[in-house]
């Protein structure tokens, strides 16, 4: 019943479409924009719908009746409602459904019985009853069937891409995932708790909860890695949200992709907050005042340009208080305007009669004047932040001066080529320096302009024309004028987040938050004025140099030094359900040995395969392929290319690497690589080298030890590290 009415939904869908997509051409502009706009949503809508056929419903809560029956309420992907407006299916976001997760025999929050629906495609495989008031057992209602949905879950074998938990969701995950959008949230747990699939579930239910605030802003998630958010990018669809962006930090600055960092020595130093003081400095030495009086020649008239006139006009721009491109502008008028006076009253000397109209020809002629532009030019150039950064970078002498205080060898640390790609570690420092410099003066900053105010029309528009077509409370005006034709190529609102910089998202989530420096996250604070965050990590896997040793610590950019609870909340979550006790016991062990602040939790099962060390790589796949699942060989990030081709000849066509690697059956990643992914069986290889690759290598050896969900196997091992 539920699948015939998502099927008529859809056919209702594509022939409301189709309606639309007949509509002439005809009448002015903004019909054609209003049927674009239409023809979006139900778009958008039909795509919704299709994501979600995959177990719609999942669930079932009986609870008493008005009557005093027994009354069944189904819980699924989306709310449905039948021909009539009836609800037939609960939105597993809306309160109602909240006793599907929470309730207990202690606590059934009015629900006297809990079903779990397995499916596979259309097909119902499988139901798990859970009653909660025995009197249903005695009267016969219901019967006791099944296996256990969650250890069928965490049993089931890995495909390469997260799924969703919303099928088996746990109680103390359910209470974080519903907590109020406002604030700081910080949610602790150790590996296998859950931390990922919370925040990701945790985005969709404030994105369905506080629809209207969050549709024109948007929500950020943020990742550690490409490959993590290629194996988290099907979840929030088959939830039904698609308005999401994900990035991970070297993507976070539009126009630049970062894929590869730094060495820890250098990263450390580009982390660290000394660096907005740094970029402070530098954008302010940019502005040069002449050593001596310069000529200028303007329309075959030379006078000559004092240094005072150019401090002048420099002190006229830096007390806008605007940004340096943007005080340029100002700078440039000052200077211009004393020019045109100087030259003005040098030509009036000469007997030569000047009335406005002649000043206004004489400030075109200054403007435009080949030795004006390089005199004011040389004084106040225009900069971009990645011009900034690669000067900064290729000229030691100038680090040296706006650096005192620093040592050489940390000098010489940044030094490179200006042609050097940018790293993840510089995403955040060229940020930091368009704040600085605002953007420069051009036709395309012109044009934003007028597309910002144009939005605003738009927005107008689309009101009216709701009230005129009678769709007001099912649409809103921001997502109508979103696809209006002027916007065609701008995109969803996601899309248009992702490309501009200054956008502020009305909520941010980030995932494997210990990891990210002071600079990093001065860049979310940016995105996140509003200080609206999900924060989840573990502190005993901060694997980075620049990672924070405590939450408190880690906040310091975001709500300053004085770290008060009443400044953010933390969660924990305790339950360990990916990794199998044996291997958990052995991976927390080795984090102890190294000092590591591990948050203990409890794993939910064993697996039957025990922790095997074997000499050669090959062998160990071997091994490691018996679980009939998904296999992760992890190393050093160096190593890692060349397991590449040992395991391509062994296995060919089985094996690849990286993010793009993840729907091999065999997939080689380096160990920053492997952070937030899981898979059947994981084999580590040199542990002791991933230990002694870092700074931080024995989080990172935790972070590898705890990614299998069946059995790990240790390769290439002539010691193994402390601990195990």
């Amino acid at each position: 019943m539920l699948y015939r009415r998502l099927d008529e939904l859809q056919r209702e869908t594509e022939e409301q479409l189709a309606s639309v997509r007949s509509q002439g051409v005809g009448g002015g502009h903004q019909a054609r924009s209003e049927r674009d706009s239409f023809a979006r949503l139900y778009e958008d809508r039909i795509l919704q719908l299709r994501d979600v056929g995959e177990r719609l419903a999942f669930g079932r809560i009986s609870v008493d009746g008005d009557d005093g029956e027994l009354l069944h309420r189904y819980i699924g992907r989306i709310g449905l409602r039948d021909s009539e407006r009836v609800p037939i299916l609960l939105d597993w976001r809306v309160p109602q459904a909240s006793a599907f997760y929470q309730a207990t025999a202690r606590t059934p929050m009015g629900a006297r019985a809990r079903r779990h629906l397995i499916s596979s495609g259309r097909k119902l495989v499988r139901i798990e009853d859970e009653v909660f008031d025995p009197e249903l057992l005695d009267d016969g209602s219901l019967q006791l069937q099944g296996e256990g949905a969650l250890l069928a879950a965490l049993t089931a074998q890995r495909t390469g891409r997260m799924s969703d938990i919303v099928a088996t969701i746990q109680a103390e995950q359910d209470r974080i995932i519903r907590s109020d959008l406002g604030g700081i949230l910080v949610v602790q747990g150790g590996p296998g708790t859950g931390k990922t699939a919370v925040a990701l579930h945790r985005a969709a239910y404030l994105l369905y909860s506080n629809r209207e605030r969050l549709r024109s802003s948007g929500v950020l998630i943020v990742g550690p890695s490409r490959s993590f958010l290629k194996y988290i990018e099907a979840v929030l669809p088959s939830l039904g949200e698609s308005g999401v962006v994900l990035a991970s930090v070297g993507q976070l600055y539009p126009g630049v992709e970062a894929t590869q960092d730094d060495p820890p020595s250098i990263a450390r130093i580009k982390g660290r907050t000394t660096m907005a003081s740094l970029l402070a400095h530098a954008v302010a030495s940019r502005q040069r005042i002449p050593d001596a009086p310069q000529p200028i020649e303007v329309n075959g008239d030379t006078i000559i340009l004092e240094p005072e006139t150019v401090a002048s006009a420099i002190q006229r721009g830096r007390e806008s208080g605007k940004t340096y491109n943007e005080a340029r502008v100002i700078f440039a008028k000052a200077a211009v305007a004393s020019i045109t006076r100087t030259l003005a009253a040098q030509l009036r000397a000469q007997g030569n009669s000047l009335d406005e109209s002649d000043l206004a020809m004489l400030r075109e002629d200054v403007r435009s004047a080949q030795d004006a532009r390089v005199a004011l030019n040389t004084a106040w150039l225009p900069l971009t932040p990645e011009k900034l950064l690669q000067d900064l970078y290729a000229r030691p002498h100038w680090l040296a001066s706006l650096t005192p205080d620093w040592s050489a060898a940390d000098r010489e640390l940044l030094r490179r080529d200006r042609t050097s790609p940018f790293t993840i570690s510089d995403i955040p420092l060229l940020d930091e320096a368009a704040e600085l410099l605002g953007e420069v003066a051009t036709e395309n900053s012109a044009l934003k302009r007028e597309t910002r105010q144009q939005r605003r029309r738009d927005i107008e528009n689309a009101e009216r024309a709701i009230e005129n077509m009678g769709v007001k409370g099912i649409v809103s005006a921001e997502s109508l004028a979103s696809g209006f034709a002027e916007f065609a190529d701008a995109g969803t609102t996601a899309e248009r987040a992702a490309a501009d910089r200054t956008w502020a998202f009305g909520h941010i989530v980030v995932d494997e938050a210990q990891e990210l420096s002071p600079m990093q996250w001065r860049l979310l604070l940016r995105r996140g004025p509003s200080r609206s965050f999900t924060i989840v990590g573990d502190i005993a896997q901060a694997a980075a140099v620049s990672a924070a040793e405590t939450w408190e610590h880690a906040l310091i950019p975001l709500i300053g030094h004085r770290a008060e609870g009443d400044r953010w909340r933390r969660e924990e979550l305790t339950v360990n359900y990916r990794t199998p006790s044996q291997i958990a016991a052995a991976a927390e062990s080795m984090a102890i040995a190294h000092g590591l602040p591990v948050t203990k939790s409890v794993a939910v099962r064993e697996s039957e395969w025990p922790i095997d060390t074997v000499a050669d790589v090959v062998d160990a796949v071997r091994l490691a392929q018996e679980t009939r699942g998904t296999v992760a060989v992890i190393a050093t990030d160096d190593r890692a290319p060349v397991l590449l081709d040992t395991l391509d000849s062994a296995f060919p066509g089985e094996v690849g690497i990286g993010a793009e690697g993840l729907d091999s059956a065999i997939t080689v990643l380096g160990a920053h690589d492997a952070k937030g992914l899981e898979f059947d069986a994981v084999v580590i290889v040199d542990p002791a080298a991933i230990v002694h690759a870092t700074e931080r290598g024995a989080a990172a050896l935790f972070v590898a030890m705890t990614r299998p969900t069946q059995r790990l196997v240790f390769a290439d091992a002539e010691v193994l590290p402390a601990g195990l």
